[in-house]
């Protein structure tokens, strides 16, 4: 793999996950904060949603840190190992996790009845956002487990091939 391929892409993981990390410390909560103070019949919500996006933002982070020890692997040429695997099923394991968080959100959201500062259709885009979440992470998930079938099966063969030779 090309040195410069790697540090743009490991550049691009600390980017990502710094801004996770403000998203975390600074946006959520003030979000939350301010959403609240705007409309204060939201207060009961505030801390479960605000724990639901941070730990959202944390599943993220997982899979980041995955994918840069995938990374790392790629890179000294043994990402066909079981190692790789483990980092892989961290991956697959994050995005269950946001996808099972999203969809609890969205169900919350669609038994019950939250107080609309406008016409409700906050909640209903909330709604909408939350289900389009579990679906994307769904998907993705689904695509991880039928990817991690190549390692897997790359690691055979090579296994295979070592023992022929």
């Amino acid at each position: 793999m090309s040195r410069v391929l790697v540090t743009v892409l490991r550049a691009g993981i600390v980017a990502a996950f710094v801004l996770g990390l403000f998203a975390q410390i600074v946006v959520v909560p003030a979000t939350a904060a301010g959403e609240v103070d705007a409309f204060p019949p939201y207060a009961p919500l505030q801390v479960p949603y605000g724990t639901a996006a941070i730990a959202g933002v944390g599943c993220v982070q997982v899979a980041l840190v995955a994918v840069w020890r995938l990374l790392t692997l790629a890179e000294r040429d043994a990402i066909f190992t079981p190692r790789a695997l483990w980092w892989v099923d961290t991956v697959i394991g994050a995005l269950v996790v946001e996808t099972v968080l999203a969809l609890v959100v969205g169900g919350h959201l669609a038994v019950t009845e939250i107080p609309s500062p406008d016409d409700g259709m906050d909640v209903v885009g909330a709604l909408g956002a939350a289900l389009v979440t579990v679906g994307v992470g769904a998907s993705f998930a689904l695509l991880v487990v039928v990817l991690r079938q190549l390692p897997q099966k790359a690691a055979r063969l090579q296994a295979e091939r070592a023992g022929a030779v």
